[in-house]
């Protein structure tokens, strides 16, 4: 028996066994092939989907638009969806005064953009305040994948806001629409020029930006009036709409000396001026010029 055993060992023929192995990995390579092919056409063949960011807090009816209540930061916040978003998922942020004299943000709206909003509370474009919106840029551009650069829109005091965030990283931004804008916080609230100021609110921005005294602020050298030659190396372009007898917030120690100092650093600003004009009312009941702006600048 060992010695029949022996024999049926000698008599294998190896190479016979060797090309019907090989036969059968080619055959189960051309069946995996086929497979992947298979594979890839049902891929190609699937609807290809932009997913849509779940945002949250509250919903809510802004002019007709669908708006997000939320908060980020322990900040109340807004977010207005455009009915039908524009390529390049762009946004325009009112600094302050929600809603007031909305025209041009309905107007961007209805362009694809959406509009946001923090309420950081009456803080003058402080560093602290400063610190939440960059919380809130991170989580709209990072989260919700709005894009990287966006309009700012700064009404009166909303100007410190926008000037200050933009100077602390002049790369998020497409551009600065300034409405009856505060550039220097001596002239509003301080009163330091031909303007009243705000008593209670210039003993408030000395706090907050924790002066220890008023000629501390006074002396301070960082308004937006003296940090233009960094948002002109950035090329930010920047409109400025202002009635012309503003009594508020002096025409000639803010909009005037912005666009005096951002041309001689080789910036592009456009002023729009409405003659005669007051501090009220802000914008332009005809937004065309203010939309026509934002678009010619997006980037």
């Amino acid at each position: 028996m060992g010695k029949q055993i022996n024999e049926m060992k000698i008599t294998i023929d190896w190479p016979i066994m060797r090309r019907q192995g090989e036969t059968l990995l080619s055959g189960l390579n051309v069946i995996m092939r086929d497979m992947e092919l298979l594979a890839l056409a049902v891929l190609l063949t699937m609807p290809i989907t932009k997913s849509t960011p779940q945002w949250p807090g509250t919903v809510g009816d802004y002019h007709g638009f669908v708006m997000h209540s939320f908060k980020v930061d322990g900040c109340d916040c807004n977010v207005v969806e455009p009915k039908s978003v524009g390529k390049g998922n762009h946004w325009i942020w009112r600094m302050e005064f929600f809603d007031h004299r909305p025209m041009a943000d309905l107007a961007l709206l209805e362009k694809g953009y959406f509009l946001t909003y923090m309420n950081v509370g009456n803080t003058f474009g402080a560093p602290s305040a400063i610190d939440h919106l960059d919380k809130f840029y991170s989580e709209m551009t990072r989260t919700y994948k709005l894009n990287r650069k966006v309009v700012l829109e700064g009404f009166s005091r909303g100007g410190l806001y926008a000037y200050n965030f933009a100077v602390r990283d002049p790369r998020r931004v497409a551009a600065i629409y300034g409405d009856a804008p505060v550039c220097d916080f001596t002239s509003w609230p301080g009163g330091n020029g031909k303007g009243p100021g705000s008593k209670d609110d210039w003993t408030s921005l000395i706090k907050t930006y924790g002066f220890k005294d008023e000629a501390e602020a006074l002396a301070y050298r960082h308004n937006p009036i003296n940090e233009l030659a960094t948002l002109a190396k950035a090329h930010i372009p920047i409109l400025h709409v202002i009635g012309s007898a503003d009594e508020v917030v002096p025409v000639s120690e803010n909009t005037d000396l912005v666009e005096e100092r951002y041309k001689k650093h080789g910036g592009t600003i456009e002023v729009i001026r409405k003659p005669g004009g007051l501090h009220h009312p802000h914008s332009l009941d005809d937004p065309t010029p203010i939309v026509e702006f934002v678009l010619k600048h997006q980037r």
